[in-house]
């Protein structure tokens, strides 16, 4: 006698559909509308956008890809933290040309509302640099992210990478010394967040 088969669950039917906003330093604008099993797993769960998706500007903000983490679901909407901004690859390679120099340099800094962030500054010159002027400059990037950082709360910061109000005052501390190409932040990344920062600090 041929066993039953059992009715087969159809889990793309289980699972219900949300809409997902950025943080409040993008005005929680809607950045995906998904599927999600269960509320619990959707925690911790990563999405993907480029900052056109987000602002509808210059078509030239696809170049730069920002990661949203989700941190709270509550029915039907869900809310996110800031977790990564990079640049494409695709922009890096159109960055790099023959004859100048790139200089990176990485650094861990602390906002005022005591989020971590691990960040890269890329800068390229016009034209070849030795070792000392390198040094200087990456001196004077690490000089402006200490002193204009840690005044920061979590969305200016977030901000101030996005709009690129970061990477204007680093260049501008460069004209002082030397002419370059390109600076900017070519990635930005969440390594502590408040609360662990505060746990960690209490124990």
């Amino acid at each position: 006698m041929a066993r039953r088969k059992g009715r087969v669950k159809d889990k793309w039917r289980e699972k219900k559909w949300v809409t997902v906003s950025a943080p409040d330093s993008f005005n929680n604008v809607p950045i995906a509308y998904v599927p999600i099993t269960d509320d619990e797993n959707a925690v911790g769960r990563v999405l993907e956008v480029t900052l056109y998706d987000i602002l509808k500007g210059d078509p030239s903000q696809h170049q730069y890809k920002i990661y949203f983490q989700i941190n709270k679901v509550e029915e039907d909407k869900v809310t996110t933290i800031f977790k990564r901004y990079e640049y494409s690859k695709e922009f890096l390679r159109s960055l790099v040309r023959r004859g100048s120099s790139k200089i990176n340099f990485i650094i861990d800094i602390k906002t005022k509302d005591g989020y971590v962030f691990r960040i890269k500054i890329l800068a390229l010159t016009h034209r070849q640099l030795n070792t000392s002027r390198k040094h200087a400059l990456r001196l004077i990037a690490r000089d402006v992210i200490n002193n204009t950082v840690p005044q920061m709360t979590i969305d200016q910061f977030v901000q101030a990478t996005c709009y690129s109000k970061i990477n204007s005052d680093i260049m501008a501390a460069f004209k002082k010394v030397i002419r370059v190409r390109h600076v900017g932040l070519e990635k930005v990344k969440l390594i502590r967040t408040a609360e662990k920062e505060i746990a960690l600090l209490e124990a």
